[in-house]
């Protein structure tokens, strides 16, 4: 945060670094009932069996109480049905959405910026009931087979489904997270000669997925309209082997003056494995005017956007023109410090998914455990530099030598760390700023460029090797 003689409030950084009551122990009870679904729910063992126990009692005194007791029960006997698991999925969802709210309460204490209040409502659009049936029906048997007990023919098992679901945009969003399990899966086969378990993802993905099967989850937000101007904060850029998304953070002013909020709008589309660096912008390019606007340092004026009520923009190039000059160093300093954080919908409470959009400034940057850290009223703030993407201009020793800095807040492992986004730095006498996502709308480095170039290269060939497939 800007400090308090330049008009702003210093970020309580010693805030960060205080005890969450009550976080180890939700996160423990999530441990003990991941471990139980590595083993499988088949036939539990007796010391397995305490890890269901144990997640019922944590959410003893909630709605959700009577229902995981049972479900308990029930799979410790090994005689649990559909109804059981996904009794267990709402538990461990309910406990990391409650690890998720302390820390975004921790995280607005921290701060001092107001938060969202508004209630998100879930719409109620039509169901595919039997193929909700049929993925939450895989899902089961995944359960009791346990992570250890996977094979070829059970993970295929949901190929069928993802098939019948994907031409269906309402059922695309469980689509996509079933087709990305089971391919994680498939990789992993046979479970029983695994070394190492991803415990934790594989029971988030395992809940999420059983939770989106039922009637009106998977359905999409609500949404509103958007009109007034948009100021970009920066590009977070995530990529799999298969897929890229680019998410751009940003401030979003309405026309009728109304308070500021924080708001987000992304892209994603299919990647060839190919396609690396640099040239997975030529991919996210196309789809949205903004990534250029956020490059040339510009604001978009939007008019009547699609918006939901968790500020995620449904970005359509028709509803937004470019504005005028825009810093995201300034509207980070001005804008951000009043702007209301945005508000997280029932699913998506979980502390992977905290990415606080923040401003650092006055503080000084030193190497703890060989990785940068940024020192902010005598406290460490670790900066995750592994998620600053390699298809940009921002570099470690740039984060290192940094004056100003807008960062992700995000919470791992135990503690907060700060992602960035953009920093600035002195190169040759000068302030520049140097965005993560600086080469979103195209770019004249030579690194840059070779990669973009080598995207052209192996999209073209891909192409014309589909257009050989299809003649045939």
């Amino acid at each position: 945060m800007v400090p308090a003689d330049q008009g702003g409030g210093v970020m309580r950084a010693d805030l960060l670094a205080r005890t969450v009551e009550g976080l180890d122990e939700a996160l423990e009870a999530v441990d003990a009932f991941d471990r139980v679904l590595v083993a499988g729910l088949l036939r539990p063992q007796p010391a397995r069996a305490a890890g269901l126990t144990g997640l019922a009692h944590a959410v003893a005194g909630t709605p959700l109480a009577a229902r995981s007791a049972e479900a308990a029960e029930k799979a410790a006997a090994g005689t649990a049905d559909e109804n059981h698991f996904i009794a267990l999925a709402a538990a461990r969802t309910a406990l990391l959405g409650s690890v998720h709210d302390a820390l975004m309460d921790r995280v607005a204490e921290a701060t001092g910026r107001p938060r969202g209040e508004e209630t998100v409502v879930v719409s109620g659009g039509r169901q595919a009931a039997n193929l909700l049936a049929a993925a939450r029906s895989w899902l089961v048997d995944l359960a009791r087979s346990g992570w250890q007990g996977i094979d070829h023919e059970l993970v295929s098992g949901s190929a069928q489904v993802v098939t019948a679901m994907l031409p269906d945009p309402a059922l695309r969003r469980l689509a996509t997270l079933l087709d990305g399990f089971s391919a994680e899966l498939a990789a992993s086969c046979p479970g029983a000669s695994l070394e190492h378990v991803p415990v934790r993802r594989w029971a988030d993905l395992w809940s999420r997925a059983m939770l989106l099967t039922l009637p009106g989850a998977a359905d999409a937000p609500v949404t509103g309209a958007a009109t007034g101007r948009l100021l970009p904060l920066g590009i977070d850029l995530q990529e799999h082997a298969t897929a890229a998304q680019a998410q751009v953070h940003a401030v979003f002013e309405p026309a009728d003056g109304s308070v500021p909020r924080l708001v987000r709008a992304g892209v994603s589309v299919p990647k060839p494995d190919t396609v690396v660096g640099a040239g997975v912008w030529q991919l996210l390019r196309p789809h949205m005017s903004l990534l250029a606007a956020v490059c040339e340092g510009r604001s978009m004026e939007l008019t009547d956007m699609p918006i939901t009520a968790e500020g995620d923009l449904i970005w359509n190039d028709e509803h937004a023109r470019t504005g005028g000059p825009a810093d995201a160093l300034t509207t980070a300093r001005v804008a951000l410090p009043t702007a209301t954080d945005a508000v997280t919908a029932p699913l998506d409470r979980h502390p992977a998914r905290i990415a606080v959009p923040v401003f650092l400034e006055g503080c000084t940057t030193t190497a703890k455990g060989g990785a940068p850290a940024f020192t902010v009223a005598g406290h460490h703030l670790t900066v995750d530099i592994d998620r600053v993407p390699a298809a940009g201009p921002l570099t470690p020793d740039a984060v290192a030598t940094s004056g100003s800095c807008i960062a992700l807040l995000r919470w791992d492992a135990g503690s907060f760390s700060v992602q960035p986004l953009a920093v600035g730095t002195t190169v040759r006498r000068k302030t520049v700023a140097l965005h993560a996502g600086g080469w979103a709308g195209g770019t004249t480095d030579k690194a840059g460029a070779k990669a973009e170039k080598a995207a052209t290269d192996a999209t073209s060939v891909l192409r014309e090797r589909a257009g050989r497939l299809l003649r045939k």
